[in-house]
């Protein structure tokens, strides 16, 4: 009757008043499913809504089956939303392979798979997929919040394994989550060993995010082309100094130089193939600072370096398994992409020349303009050096009445400026005068090609955030600017940031304009905006110390660590040699390990066997295969109301070892408790005289 009343459908006011009364194949299930739900929840940002409402719906579906203890749907219905399923991702997501279709097709399996949970195998055939939901989330981030996540993950499924291995009793979840941590800390060394030594590959999918225009380097730049563009706080990269950093006007990073004009976009020079790039005229002054970096994934061929990086002995950057070219236009690029995390070390110097300052090769095409590009704007800048004041007037006097005329010329700094249209110059300059970097910045290199100075398109970034208690400071993409060059014969090129001439702030104070933010954010901002900064901080902190302990640690720094323990020109074959010496060393240790303990005496043997040592005195026959139940009604027979208190020692230990908690052992209190009513019905107990057959 027992067990057919937990077959019951539990009374719904009962359901979650207390989680004891849940049956424990009910308890179970739903353990399982909350920890699938945690396990999608990352991915809910990059899947299509209606997986996300699918599985959602599943989920729901399954726990209240559970909770009803009704049948679970057949094998057609499952079919169906499969089909659905899959008709909806070719819809969404156009093929059937790659990270996204996969993760979206992945996430749909386990869904549905929970509707058959019928038997134990497919209770693991659930796990193994939830385990490879957990790798997948590397796809998308590897930050310490993604890892966390993904601990939490690994933990319940291995909690809800561990319980399907478990049928007898109704075992607790915190008995089997500490099983499962504790197996987890077993593994522990083995996986430092693999993070140590196993070879670093770069990432499966290093493809761009596509979305809406935010602040950021890029290959080409488009002005007007996005007509709004919102900050985007995440980090570009770290920079320290070796010392006191230098002020915010001095923090120019370089990025891609851009002086082709095609009329609506400026784009990088190409270089001629065969052609061996030259090193750059640079002539240094002053002292040099050093700087250490940490740059996140790009996904462009260079490194936003410090100016001016020079290519010398001791100053230039060096990245094993890289290969850097410093161009003539002061750009340090590399070899592929910048797909992940590095850290490098450099030297730079904020007084310097860049030439040519003679003569200066392919001028035509740093001041060709297109035709009938922006014929407003040309037409003005041609009459402004055509005025008495200018006509015979020095590049650097040019440049300054340009940034005079931006200064008194009404011009405002925005994030938001609107949509340009094709000659944007003419609109921006003349019209409208709104715009932010790249508005000014292109406009100034337009009007300086229009009165006959070569000049070109600078991005990169400028400023930084104050250094944290590390002493790193943060750059971030909301710091990605977009400044000009222009040539001056006997001088060679001079930076102009024409932003500084509008927005003085946003260069000499680090202050870039403030985007929208989230809801959380902003109402702690509003209410506190020293505390939101300070946690902000502390978190920062705590994740850049997790980028470089942990994500930083490379195959260069895996050499590294070879060469410190006296391997001479460390190599793949090193590294493989030294994984598989100690992983070797490990599986004969587990296997010693496991002989051991296959050959030790199980704990409630040797308590049996002390328990026999005590009944066999009194005359009880007490065999190894005898539990203490039976045990305790041979008592009864043998002493009668005299062996009550031992009989009854023996009914709590067979409670313990078979019943509902399931424990491995009693405490110290049963044994003394047993010992001392053994020893007392030896002492004044008297067998019952059995009555003799016939």
């Amino acid at each position: 009757m027992k067990a057919a009343s937990a077959l019951q459908p539990i009374d719904s006011a009962r359901r979650w008043a207390n989680w004891g009364l849940l049956p424990r194949e009910t308890r179970d299930t739903l353990f399982q499913l909350a920890v699938i739900a945690w396990t999608v929840l990352p991915h809910l940002s990059h899947l299509p809504w209606w997986c996300s409402a699918l599985t959602a719906v599943v989920l729901i579906w399954r726990g209240h089956l559970a909770l009803n203890n009704a049948p679970l749907p057949g094998r057609w219905p499952v079919i169906a939303l499969l089909v659905i399923a899959t008709l909806l991702t070719l819809w969404t997501e156009r093929t059937l392979f790659g990270k996204d279709a996969g993760v979206t097709m992945l996430v749909v399996l386990m869904a549905l798979k929970t509707l058959e949970l019928r038997a134990r195998r497919d209770a693991l055939v659930v796990f193994f997929l939830g385990f490879f939901l957990v790798l997948t989330h590397c796809l998308y981030s590897q930050s310490l919040l993604t890892a966390l996540s993904m601990m939490v993950s690994t933990w319940g499924l291995m909690t809800a394994q561990v319980l399907s291995s478990m049928p007898v009793g109704r075992p607790s979840l915190k008995r089997a989550g500490g099983i499962a941590a504790r197996s987890a800390l077993l593994g522990l060394p083995l996986m430092l060993v693999l993070f140590v030594l196993f070879p670093r590959f770069g990432p499966l999918w290093g493809l761009p995010q596509d979305g809406l225009g935010k602040t950021g380097l890029s290959g080409t730049l488009r002005m007007g082309g996005v007509a709004e563009i919102a900050n985007d706080d995440t980090i570009a990269f770290r920079v320290r100094f070796e010392g006191r950093p230098p002020p915010s006007e001095l923090l120019y990073f370089r990025g891609p130089v851009l002086p082709i004009f095609d009329g609506v976009e400026w784009h990088q020079a190409r270089p001629r193939p065969g052609l061996r790039l030259q090193a750059p005229e640079l002539q240094l002054r002053g002292g040099a600072r050093a700087y250490e970096m940490l740059i996140e994934p790009i996904r462009l061929p260079l490194l936003p370096l410090l100016e001016a990086t020079p290519g010398e002995a001791g100053a230039a950057p060096v990245l094993r398994g890289w290969t850097l070219t410093l161009t003539p236009d002061l750009q340090w690029q590399t070899d592929r992409l910048v797909a992940e995390r590095l850290q490098l070390s450099a030297r730079a110097w904020s007084t310097y020349t860049l030439g040519p300052t003679q003569d200066l090769p392919g001028r035509y095409d740093l001041t060709r303009l297109p035709e009938g590009s922006n014929p407003r704007a040309v037409a003005w800048a041609r009459a402004l050096r055509a005025t008495p004041a200018l006509e015979n007037a020095s590049t650097f006097t040019l440049a300054q009445a340009l940034l005079d005329h931006i200064r008194g010329g009404g011009f405002s700094y925005t994030l938001a400026p609107g949509e340009y249209g094709r000659q944007a110059v003419d609109e921006f300059w003349l019209d409208r005068k709104l715009g932010f970097c790249e508005h000014y910045a292109a406009s100034f290199v337009l009007l300086m090609r229009a009165m006959g100075v070569p000049a070109r398109v600078v991005t990169g970034y400028q400023g930084a955030e104050p250094a944290d208690a590390d002493g790193w400071m943060t750059v971030r993409q909301s710091h990605a600017h977009a400044w000009a060059e222009y040539w001056e014969a006997g001088v060679g090129w001079r930076r102009a940031d024409p932003t500084a001439a509008v927005a003085p702030n946003r260069i000499f104070d680090s202050r870039p304009l403030a985007g929208r933010q989230g809801l959380v954010a902003g109402a702690l901002s509003t209410m506190s905006p020293a505390l939101a900064e300070r946690l902000r901080q502390a978190w920062e902190l705590l994740d850049n110390r997790w980028n470089q302990w942990v994500m930083s640690y490379s195959r260069s720094r895996q050499f590294d660590l070879l060469e410190s323990l006296g391997v001479s020109a460390p190599s793949w074959q090193d590294l493989a040699f030294v994984l598989i010496g100690i992983a070797s060393a490990v599986s004969l240790g587990g296997a010693g390990w496991a002989w051991w303990d296959r050959h030790r005496q199980d704990p409630w043997l040797r308590l049996h066997a002390r328990m026999r040592g005590l009944l066999a005195p009194l005359g009880v026959e007490a065999g190894p295969q005898d539990g203490p139940g039976l045990l305790a009604r041979r008592v009864r027979q043998r002493f009668g109301d005299a062996g009550a208190a031992l009989a009854e020692s023996l009914d709590r230990l067979e409670q313990l070892r078979y019943g509902p908690e399931n424990r491995r052992l009693p405490g110290p209190g049963w044994w003394s408790g047993f010992a001392r009513a053994a020893a007392r019905l030896r002492r004044d107990g008297r067998p019952i005289a059995l009555q003799q057959p016939g």
